[in-house]
């Protein structure tokens, strides 16, 4: 199987991370580009386990939701403030060349 994993950016996260990304040929979304901007994190998590998307988020919420279930297909968590949008990229592109889809489901990565 072939298949990668592809992120979804919240609306939190700097879009010259998804702008990053993208360069490298990896497939991400972002809410405002989905039409998601200020929706609740129900619609948010909906979202990605529709698409099956790992969601990159900075929000605590979804450490909560990530602890709750595992019924959804990853969540990338970073504090805010607490890394350069250079250490982000990195870590999400090590994600994207280490896991697949499959071995991301119901995980919860720290970066």
């Amino acid at each position: 199987m072939n298949e990668r994993i592809r992120f979804h950016l919240d609306e939190q996260v700097d879009p010259e991370i998804a702008h990053q990304l993208r360069r490298r040929g990896i497939d991400v979304t972002t809410t405002v580009e989905v039409g998601l901007r200020t929706q609740s994190d129900e619609s948010q998590l909906q979202f990605i386990c529709q698409e099956k998307r790992v969601i990159v988020t900075h929000d605590e919420d979804f450490l909560a939701i990530g602890s709750s279930t595992s019924e959804h297909p990853g969540i990338a968590y970073c504090k805010q403030r607490t890394r350069s949008i250079g250490q982000i990229i990195e870590s999400l592109v090590l994600i994207y060349e280490v896991y697949t889809p499959e071995e991301m489901i119901g995980r919860v990565e720290f970066l």
